[in-house]
C-alpha cells in the first residue's frame, strides 16, 4: 500500500499492539461520544505535527486496517461501520496536521536555529511571541516552544528563548516576549 509508511512504525511490538488497540477503541468511541472524540483526535493530530508524519500515509493506513478487519469478519455492516469511522478519524487527523503544520513547527522538526530564525522572521513584531508559544486547531492548542523541549530540539528551543527575550520596537510600541512566555508557561 505505502512501503515508505512503515518507517514511521519502527517501534516495539508491544507499542504497535497498543496502537492497534487504540485504533479499534477510537472507531467505537466515535459512535458513542463523537464530540469528545473530535477533540481527542485534534489533540492527537497536533502531536503528529510534531512527529512530522506525512499526511499522504493516512489513506493507505486506513485501507490496510479495513483489509485486516475484512479478514476477521463476514459482517458487511461491521466492516462499513469500521471503514466510515476510521476514515472520519483519518480526515480529522489530516485536517489538524495541515492546519497545525506552521513554518515554526517545521523548523522545530529540523532542529536548526537558522531554519527557526527564517520561519519567525516573517511574523510581525506584535504576533511573533504567540507564533512561538501557541498553535490552535479547533479547540486544541499546543506550544511549539514546549514541543521543541519535549522532542529534544534544544537548538531551536534555545533560539526561541533568545527570540522571545529580545526587545523589539517600532514608533509606537516596545515588544518583549517575556510576559507572553510566562503567561503561556507559568
Amino acid at each position: 500500500l505505502a512501503p515508505a509508511g512503515q518507517d514511521y512504525f519502527k517501534q516495539s511490538t508491544t507499542r504497535l499492539y497498543w496502537i492497534a488497540d487504540k485504533i479499534v477503541e477510537m472507531t467505537i468511541e466515535m459512535y458513542r461520544q463523537p464530540r469528545k472524540m473530535v477533540e481527542d483526535i485534534s489533540a492527537l493530530g497536533l502531536r503528529h505535527v510534531g512527529y512530522a508524519i506525512p499526511t499522504e500515509f493516512f489513506a493507505p493506513f486506513v485501507s490496510g486496517a479495513v483489509e485486516v478487519v475484512r479478514t476477521m469478519t463476514t459482517d458487511e455492516t461491521a466492516e462499513d461501520a469500521f471503514r466510515w469511522s476510521l476514515t472520519l478519524i483519518s480526515k480529522t487527523l489530516v485536517r489538524t496536521i495541515l492546519e497545525g503544520s506552521t513554518i515554526v513547527m517545521k523548523a522545530i522538526n529540523t532542529n536548526q536555529e537558522k531554519a527557526l530564525v527564517k520561519a519567525i522572521s516573517v511574523s510581525p513584531r506584535g504576533k511573533r511571541s504567540m507564533e512561538l508559544l501557541n498553535i490552535t486547531v479547533g479547540t486544541q492548542s499546543i506550544s511549539p516552544f514546549f514541543w521543541a523541549i519535549e522532542s529534544g530540539s534544544l537548538v531551536t528551543a534555545q533560539a526561541m528563548i533568545d527570540d522571545l527575550l529580545t526587545i523589539r520596537a517600532d514608533r509606537e510600541n516596545y515588544y518583549y516576549g517575556y510576559d507572553d512566555l510566562f503567561t503561556r508557561h507559568p
